[in-house]
Order: structure tokens, then sequence, then C-alpha cells
């Protein structure tokens, strides 16, 4: 098949997902629904091209991506729209534009790549070499193609990609090793290395803590500080779930959340620190709150506290076997607060099923392997300039008086 053929085939394929749209009741309601409330009721049927795309990959009609549907539905051309439900979307930096497509480097997950083009290059015109693309692309017997480009950024704008890979990064870890299993080799390594660290040097695989103390067990981890842990145990005397907004993955300021750390909160809740041998290091906050509803404790919000296990992505379904294992009311409790019948193995289908679809490491894991991440981070942790104080007696847990953001005995008391 020449590339004209294949190109010709996926247009006509994304022609008969539009006409499903609009042929599904159900679906086409949504559609419409949709438009509104991105203010795009009235467009021209170029600019309808550019908001049915992110729309048909995207948007969830009963747990499926409105592709999914078309394909359960449809058993024509099923290797083009297999390709397409395994498209990825990420930010690119362009290397070269060349005669009939663009060799694009992806800052997710650092493979590079040479895509062809679905349309003609001249539709292209102000985008170069240099730039940076939000842009969905996917293979097709051997040659990958360019299907939607979302947005561009100027090659001054470098940060703003680099902070949007690393926030794809938080939302959807795996991105980081999809079609590229070199990389997921590197992070099977550094799980690895990492478990043998934590638990010689905490001689145990799971730290129940408090947010006061979390940031600087997982600092000690990451420097390889002896710290007395036995002083951070979190001895919770009364157990409460409430909404900490400092955890919220805003793109705005995740980053600037991160360096914060769990202490930034000025209410004191409690986080597990846990390394799972098998997917890396996680901070679970609320974790004893949420052990503490099957140890038939009171807990203010326990059904919200539940609901928050279920449903956060981050948190993943070992966390949830690891509580069960322990509590054999584990699901009764659950389906009396959901007002439910699940089996175990029918509430994680339910809950976490990506996980079961999916090897998928934990995001500080993730994070720590990924350049982008380590990049961006650099940057903000170079010290400001800024006139310091010497004569004024800095604490070593005080803010580094450089202006870096770090601790003092993190920063400039190691110099």
């Amino acid at each position: 098949m020449t590339v004209i053929e294949k190109v010709n085939e996926v247009n006509e394929v994304i022609k008969a997902v539009f006409e499903f749209t609009q042929g599904n009741e159900k679906i086409n309601a949504d559609f419409y629904e949709y438009l509104a409330t991105i203010g795009a009721r009235n467009i021209s049927l170029n600019q309808m091209e550019k908001v049915f795309l992110p729309y048909i990959f995207e948007r969830q009609i009963d747990g499926k991506s409105v592709l999914e549907m078309f394909a359960n539905e449809n058993s024509k051309n099923k290797e083009i729209t297999e390709a397409l439900l395994k498209a990825i979307f990420s930010v690119f930096e362009i290397k070269r534009i060349l005669k009939n497509g663009f060799e694009l480097y992806n800052l997710i997950n650092e493979k590079t790549y040479t895509v062809l083009s679905l349309t003609k290059m001249t539709n292209f015109r102000g985008i170069y070499a240099g730039q940076y693309i939000t842009a969905r692309i996917f293979e097709l017997k051997g040659e990958f193609y360019v299907i939607e480009i979302s947005s561009v950024l100027s090659h001054s704008q470098k940060e703003e990609a680099m902070r949007y890979a690393v926030m794809k990064l938080v939302q959807d870890p795996k991105q980081l090793y999809i079609n590229n299993p070199e990389k997921e080799e590197e992070i099977k390594a550094a799980v690895e290395e990492m478990h043998k660290k934590f638990t010689d040097n905490f001689k145990c695989d799971t730290i129940l803590t408090t947010n006061k103390h979390a940031d600087d067990i997982i600092g000690a981890f990451n420097d390889g500080e002896e710290i007395d842990i036995s002083q951070m145990a979190s001895n919770m005397e009364t157990y409460k779930f409430f909404h900490v907004k400092e955890l919220d993955n805003n793109y705005s300021n995740f980053l600037e959340n991160s360096m914060g750390g769990f202490g930034s909160h000025s209410e004191t809740y409690d986080v597990a620190v846990i390394f799972d041998k098998e997917k890396g290091l996680y901070a679970i906050p609320f974790y004893e709150t949420f052990c503490a509803i099957f140890e038939g404790k009171e807990v203010e919000g326990a059904e919200d506290c539940i609901k928050y296990f279920l449903t956060n992505d981050s948190i993943p379904d070992s966390i949830l076997e690891k509580v069960s294992a322990k509590y054999p009311n584990f699901t009764d409790v659950i389906n009396k607060f959901l007002d439910k019948k699940y089996t175990y193995k029918e509430l994680i289908e339910e809950y976490k099923s990506e996980y079961l679809k999916n090897k998928i490491y934990s995001s500080a894991t993730v994070l720590y392997c990924s350049q982008a991440f380590s990049e961006i981070f650099n940057d903000m942790s170079k010290p400001k300039e800024t006139t310091v104080r010497v004569n004024e007696k800095v604490g070593r847990n005080d803010p580094c008086p450089c202006g870096s953001g770090k601790k003092y005995k993190n920063c400039c008391m190691k110099g």
C-alpha cells in the first residue's frame, strides 16, 4: 500500500467516525453539548476538524472514548482504527521539516520520530524547526503519521514545553516509556536500585508518618542521609479526611507545590511513604485514615476518603491490595459505603482498570528518570541573585538564604 493510499484510508476512517458521531443519538447530543461548552457551536468546517479530533480521542462516554465506541461497532478498517486507538499525544520539539512530514523529538518519552503528514505540507506554513508542538501521532504499517497539531510554541517557550511534558507525566506516568522499551528497562533498573536503597536505609518498605515529616523522610532517602524515623511516627489520635489543595496537580503551579512539599499545608494529616518493589516510591496521603475505616474507628469524611482512594489515578491497585490483605472486611465495608455488591475483582476492574491493562510505575519514580523533569527542576532550583545576610544564623531546616527554595541543609550547607 502506498503512502497516498494509506492517507486516503485513514481519512476515510475519520470520516466514518464523524458519521458515526452524527448517527448515534447519545454521542451526537454529547458532541453538541461539548461544542457549546467550549464556545464553538457556530464554527466553520475547517474549525470543526480541530475540535472533532480531540473530541473523539479524549471525550469519555460511559467510560469509553468515542473512538473506542466506534471500534466496538464497526468491523471495517480494523487495522487503522486500532492504530488510531494507540495514538501518542505529546509535546515535541521539531528537529527538521521534511518534504512530506517532520522529524520530531518527543519531550515526554525521549524518542525521535519521523512522521508523515496526512495533509499537504503547505498547511503547516509558519511552523519551523526549533519550535515545539503538541501533536497526536500514530503508527500504521511501520510508519508514523501526524493526525493533529493542537498548538505551537516558539523556541523561546522551551520552559513552557518542558512544564507541559512533566505535567503529562504526572497525570500519566506510562507516557515516559510507551513505545520506548529502552526507557522502561532504565526505569526497572532504577526501581530495583531504589528499593534496595530504601529498605537498607529504613529497614522496612512502609513508613507511617505525617505531612510535617514526609518531606524530610523523602529528602533523606534521596540524599542517602540517616535519620531516626521512630521520632517521625504519625501517632494519630483522631482520623479526618479533608481536601488538601496543595496536592492538586494544577498545570500552573504543580512544580512550585512539589517543591513546597507536604509540609506546606497548615493542618496535620497522615502520610504513608511506601516503596513498592515493582512500581516504585509512593507518598500516600490519608493512608492510615483509610485503614482506620476498616478497623471500625470513627473517621470524619470516611465516604469521601474511600472515594478518594478508589478514584484517584495516582493510587495504584497494589495499594488497595495491600490494605485488603490486612483487612478481610475490605470489600464488605466499601460495598456498604457505596451501596454496591462488588467482589474485590469487580471493584478493581471498575476503579483501577488502567492498572490491570498496563504496567504503571509511580509518578515519583518516573519523574526521577525523566530528562524533562531534571532539566526544569534544576532550572527552578538554581540560586537566584539575592543579597545574603551572612551575619544571620540559619537553621539547617530553614529556607536557604540563597533563594533556591530548598532547605539550608540540602543546599548551601553542603557547600
